[in-house]
């Protein structure tokens, strides 16, 4: 029975240490990503009809809410087009769908609302799904065209897109793709079930994550080695000059698929237009310098603008109209914008509203709109839309920690004057975020891939240094729970990790002033 009891004082401590753990990835941002997409057995899969889900880092806090037709749109009742309205159906991945920004942010929204406010009988749809390649979204237009009724088709294309294309699944999900002369592979593809149970979990999910970055652990994205001895993963094929072998069939199935949408945009009798999204590294700066990293190949052997060039060239060989979003971005990043998110790929809220900026003057330029939907008084951009901002989140999180933790400050330490509380509390604060924003400054300044380990490096000296200032009483700490796991007391356990980790904390907090204004904040 003992030896049951201390088998269960071990299981309970691993399990608490686990949960702390799994806890404090969420609060990191490396909780499990929430799901909006469902299997379809025509397009591999879908959004799931009426599911809302939210989704956060420390970059971006998005709720996608989807309607009852499948799209992140109003609520729709059917797809029948209202009448004397001008219909927009805009294909394609997760930049179309909006999976960084909130609707209010996304061009796709903001096309609709500015077009409404100059009293444009203008209606949306938006038919973007996260992870689609080109393929999926044109069987998408075949599948569901005639049914929404649509007067323009804009696609935007990716640079994953490009590989994605000639592949029978992405990852573990099925997908269909198309003959080169623009059929479609016939086929049946078979639900894969339910995610792994790994990715529900922070801690099974930053495990990976960790063990990929150490080549532990394989990425499930395929790859391939360079003619250079290189290995690199095979969709960043797509911004080589010369291309591998399997991005010329690559090549080829994206034209079989741009092919098919010509052919099924001139049966709905609509006019098409292409728009390549260009990657943030395009327009130089850190980014380039981190794709230079991860190709790791000489600068005239590849370019950031190879995928778009790409699209460009196949769209031009079949006489589909195309628009270049590049120099008009271009010039945003040349006057200071930040169009892109630092770590995510996706533009951000400042780049939707270029982009949005961009396709309203370009299609006027085109004239695709019929008298009848000109506009019929001038009105402001998203900029009006989109407000003045505000105090940035760094900002706001001060404020909200200073107020919390004065008045916690003030409650407990009575004897004290109250004037001292915010000083006191705002000073550890301040300390905390200088040294916070220092670290991200000089992890911005150092090279790819250096960057990415510096606030590692920061974490495990400070767990180095906790460990040094507990000196002997690791030992003494490592004897008392010993004691408790031998006479098997399972269910002191919670008190006794509780009670070391904070005793230890406080330990090291009373030894070190540079450690402390970290630990005390805690408290």
């Amino acid at each position: 029975m003992r030896a049951i009891n201390s088998l269960l004082s071990i299981v309970v401590t691993i399990g608490l240490f686990v949960l702390a753990l799994e806890g404090g990835l969420r609060l990191l941002g490396f909780g499990p990503t929430a799901t909006i997409i469902q299997f379809d057995e025509t397009l591999g899969w879908s959004k799931t009809p009426g599911v809302r889900a939210s989704r956060s880092t420390d970059e971006y806090d998005v709720t996608l809410e989807i309607n009852e037709l499948g799209l992140r749109d109003d609520p729709m009742e059917s797809p029948e087009k209202p009448g004397g309205t001008f219909r927009v159906v805009m294909l394609g991945d997760s930049f179309v769908q909006g999976y960084t920004v909130d609707r209010e942010d996304l061009f796709v929204d903001q096309l609709e609302t500015w077009w409404r406010a100059e009293g444009r009988s203008v209606d949306v749809v938006n038919a973007g799904t996260e992870a689609w390649a080109t393929d999926q979204e044109v069987i998408w237009l075949q599948e569901n065209g005639g049914a929404f009724d649509p007067d323009l088709v804009l696609l935007f294309t990716y640079d994953n897109d490009l590989f994605w294309n000639a592949k029978r699944k992405y990852l573990r999900t099925p997908k269909p793709r198309f003959h080169p002369e623009g059929r479609v592979e016939p086929r049946v593809l078979t639900d894969p079930g339910p995610r792994p149970w790994t990715d529900n979990y922070a801690v099974t999910k930053a495990t990976k994550m960790l063990g990929r970055r150490l080549g532990l652990v394989p990425n499930p994205s395929p790859t391939f080695e360079h003619e250079s001895g290189r290995r690199m993963y095979c969709e960043r094929a797509a911004y080589l000059h010369t291309p591998p072998e399997f991005m010329k069939e690559a090549y080829l199935r994206t034209e079989g698929a741009l092919i098919a949408l010509k052919g099924a945009c001139e049966e709905l009798d609509v006019p098409l237009y292409v728009v390549p999204i260009p990657n943030k590294a395009t327009f130089g700066g850190k980014p380039a310098q981190q794709l230079a990293g991860k190709l790791g190949l000489d600068a005239e052997l590849w370019s950031a603008d190879q995928p778009v060039d790409t699209v460009l060239d196949l769209c031009a060989q079949h006489e589909i109209p195309t628009f270049d979003v590049r120099s008009a971005l271009e010039a945003e990043v040349a006057d200071g914008a930040q169009l892109y998110y630092e770590k995510d790929f996706h533009l951000n809220a400042e780049g939707n509203r270029a982009l949005t900026r961009f396709l309203h003057a370009k299609l006027d330029d085109e004239g695709v709109f019929m008298p009848l939907y000109a506009p019929e008084r001038a009105a402001e951009g998203p900029e009006a839309l989109e407000g003045s901002g505000g105090l940035p989140t760094p900002v706001k999180v001060f404020a909200v920690l200073w107020l919390l933790l004065g008045v916690m400050y003030t409650l407990t330490y009575r004897d004290e004057k109250a004037w001292l509380a915010p000083l006191k509390v705002g000073g550890l604060l301040l300390l905390i975020f200088t040294i916070f924003f220092a670290l991200r400054w000089f992890a911005d300044a150092l090279p790819y891939p250096f960057d990415q380990f510096v606030f590692l490096a920061f974490v495990i000296t400070i767990l180095t240094f906790v460990l040094y200032k507990l000196g002997h009483r690791v030992g003494t700490i490592t004897e008392l729970f010993g004691c408790f796991v031998k006479r098997g007391h399972w269910y002191l356990m919670p008190l006794v990790v509780v009670l070391l980790t904070i005793g230890s904390l406080l330990v090291v907090a009373a030894s070190s002033p540079l450690v402390a204004p970290f630990i005390y904040t805690l408290f």
